[in-house]
C-alpha cells in the first residue's frame, strides 16, 4: 500500500459522491482535505486484514475491491465494489474493536481515499450535512446487504447465477471465477458448467434470430 501526499483536489471525487445526497459545506470539505489521505494498492494486495487496525472507511476511486472472510483455509467472498463507492471492514458500531475478521483485497490496481472513523465521528457532531449523508448511505448499504442475503438463500445454483446476472450489479467478466464462485456459494466446477450452458444458449438464440 502506497500513501500519497495530500492536495486540495484529491478528495473531490468523494465530495461529488456525497453531494448526490446533500450539499457539502466548504468547512466540511476542508476537514476532509486535512484528515483524509490518498492511497494506492496493487492488484491482489490487502487493503485491510485482521492484523491491521480497522480505523477507517475507504472511497474506491478506481479498481475493484473484494470483501471476504476465512473459514479455516477457505475464503468466503461476501461482496465486490467496482468503484465510486465507500467500503470498509466489518465493525460493530458500539464496540471499539481495533481489528476485524474481514479482509479487503484489491482485485485490480486500486486508488482509494482513506476516511478515518475519527473524522466521520467528528463531522457527525459538527455538520448537519454529515448526518443526512450518513443516514442515506446507511440505508443504501443496508439495502445492498439485504439483496446479498436474499441471493445467498436461493437454494438452486443456476437461479442464484441468473439472479446475479440479471441484476447487473456485478461485471462478471472482471471477477476471477474462483471469487465469483465463492460469492455465489458454489464450486468452481459448478460455475464453469453453468456459464458454459448459458453461453451456449445465448449463441444458439443469436444464430436463430
Amino acid at each position: 500500500m502506497m500513501l500519497h501526499p495530500q492536495n486540495s483536489s484529491f478528495v473531490q471525487p468523494l465530495i461529488q459522491f456525497f453531494e448526490q445526497y446533500y450539499p457539502v459545506s466548504d468547512s466540511m470539505i476542508a476537514e476532509y482535505e486535512k484528515h483524509c489521505s490518498l492511497i494506492k494498492v496493487r492488484k491482489n494486495k490487502h487493503i485491510v486484514s485482521p492484523i491491521d487496525s480497522n480505523a477507517a472507511l475507504y472511497f474506491v476511486k478506481s479498481g475493484i475491491v473484494r470483501g471476504f472472510v476465512k473459514d479455516g483455509t477457505k475464503d468466503i467472498t461476501t461482496w465486490f465494489s467496482f468503484g465510486n463507492n465507500i467500503v470498509g471492514a466489518i465493525r460493530h458500531p458500539d464496540h471499539k474493536a481495533y481489528h476485524s475478521v474481514e479482509y479487503l483485497q484489491a482485485l485490480e490496481d486500486c486508488e482509494l481515499i482513506r476516511i478515518p472513523y475519527i473524522l466521520i465521528d467528528a463531522t457527525y457532531a459538527k455538520y448537519e450535512e454529515a448526518n443526512v449523508i450518513g443516514r442515506k448511505l446507511l440505508a443504501l448499504h443496508y439495502y445492498a446487504a439485504s439483496e446479498r442475503s436474499i441471493l445467498a438463500r436461493i437454494p438452486n445454483a443456476l437461479r442464484r447465477y441468473r439472479m446475479l446476472e440479471e441484476s447487473k450489479k456485478i461485471d462478471m467478466n472482471r471477477i476471477p471465477q474462483r471469487y465469483l464462485a465463492s460469492y455465489l456459494g458454489m464450486r468452481l466446477e459448478t460455475l464453469s458448467r453453468i456459464r458454459s450452458k448459458e453461453l451456449h444458449k445465448e449463441a444458439v438464440a443469436a444464430s436463430s434470430s
